[in-house]
C-alpha cells in the first residue's frame, strides 16, 4: 500500500525520492550538499516533522531524511513486521544505497535507536551523533513501561488503527499550540486508514518488545560510537525521555559530546525549537 497524498509544497518544498528496500518502497528527500545528515523520525511523525530544519540547513549539509516503513509516504507491504530490529536494516538498507560516508546522523524518539542501530555496524563511516529526546538502551520507567501495556492493550490498539488515536489524541494535543490546521492536516494525511496504521499500533509494544536489541545498543554505541563527535539538543519539558534520567546515561557514552538544553521543548524538539536544533548543529558540525 503507498499512501496517495502530495505533501503542500509551501510546507514542504522538497522533492520526493523513493528506494526499493527489502521492505518496499522508501520515500526520503535528499536536498542541498556538503555533509550529508541523516535525519530520523520516531512515531507517530515523518519526514515533515524536520522541514523546518532541512529548510534552514540545505545550503550548507546534504539533508536526507527518511520516511520509515510504515510511516509518511513509504509502502506499507504485506508481511512486514514494523519492528525496530526490522526498521534498523531498512534504514541499512538506505545508508548503503546512498553511499553515504563521513555523515552525520540525527535521531529522534524511536529515530535514535533505529539510526544508532544501523550506524554501529557501519560505524567507520559515521562523522558525528545528534540525539535528540530519546534513547538507546532498555526503557525501565515504570509509566513508559505502564504507556506500553496500556497501548497495547486491544482496546486501545483498535482506536490506534480506527480512530488514529496516537495522532489525534497523542501528537496533535502535544503539539496543539505549535501547528497550523494545514501543519495538523499534514500528520493526519499519512495515516488515512486503518490498513496504513499497522506501524503505528506496533510502536508502542516495541517498548517492552525491542529490549534485546535495546540491550546490545547499550553497549554498542559507546564501543562503536563514543568517540564521535556527539551532540544532544534536548527538550527539558520532555514528560516521555525526561532529562535527569537520559542525559546521564549520553553523557556517559559519548566522550566528545555537547549538550544544547532547550528549556521550553518538550518530546518534539523538532517542532517545539526547531532554529535551536539547526543552530546546535550547524555550530557542533561547521
Amino acid at each position: 500500500m503507498l499512501i496517495d497524498f502530495v505533501p503542500d509544497e509551501n510546507l514542504y518544498p522538497f522533492g520526493s525520492r523513493w528506494f526499493d528496500s527489502s521492505a518496499g518502497r522508501v520515500h526520503y528527500i535528499d536536498e542541498g550538499s556538503g555533509t550529508p545528515i541523516l535525519f530520523c523520525h520516531g512515531s507517530p511523525t515523518w519526514s515533515f516533522l524536520y522541514r523546518h530544519i532541512v529548510k534552514d540547513l540545505r545550503d550548507r549539509y546534504r539533508c536526507i531524511a527518511v520516511d520509515l516503513p510504515g510511516f509518511g509516504l513509504s509502502e506499507r507491504r504485506t508481511g512486514f513486521g514494523y519492528t525496530i530490529a526490522e526498521q534498523t536494516v531498512v534504514l541499512g538498507e538506505l545508508i548503503d544505497h546512498l553511499q553515504l560516508d563521513g555523515f552525520v546522523l540525527m535521531g529522534q524518539d524511536w529515530g535514535g535507536p533505529i539510526s544508532l542501530g544501523a550506524a554501529t555496524s557501519r560505524a567507520d563511516r559515521v562523522r558525528g551523533v545528534v540525539l535528540g529526546n530519546t534513547v538507546f538502551w532498555p526503557i525501565q520507567a515504570r509509566a513508559n513501561r505502564a504507556f506500553s501495556v496500556i497501548m497495547g492493550s486491544r482496546p486501545i490498539q483498535r482506536r490506534i488503527l480506527e480512530q488514529n488515536f496516537l495522532i489525534e489524541r497523542v501528537l496533535l494535543r502535544e503539539l496543539g499550540h505549535t501547528l497550523t490546521t494545514a501543519e495538523a492536516d499534514h500528520y493526519r494525511a499519512v495515516q488515512p486508514t486503518a490498513a496504513s496504521r499497522q506501524a503505528l499500533a506496533v510502536m508502542p509494544k516495541e517498548i517492552r518488545s525491542a529490549r534485546p536489541l535495546l540491550d546490545r545498543l547499550a553497549w554498542d554505541v559507546p564501543g562503536t560510537l563514543g568517540d564521535k563527535p556527539a551532540l544532544a539538543v534536548w527538550g527539558m519539558r520532555d514528560p516521555v525521555f525526561r532529562p535527569n534520567t537520559c542525559l546521564p546515561r549520553i553523557r556517559a557514552a559519548f566522550t566528545d559530546l555537547d549538550i544544547v538544553e532547550l528549556p521550553h521543548a518538550r518530546h518534539f524538539v523538532q517542532e517545539d525549537a526547531p532554529d535551536s536544533v539547526t543552530t546546535a548543529i550547524a555550530k557542533r558540525f561547521p
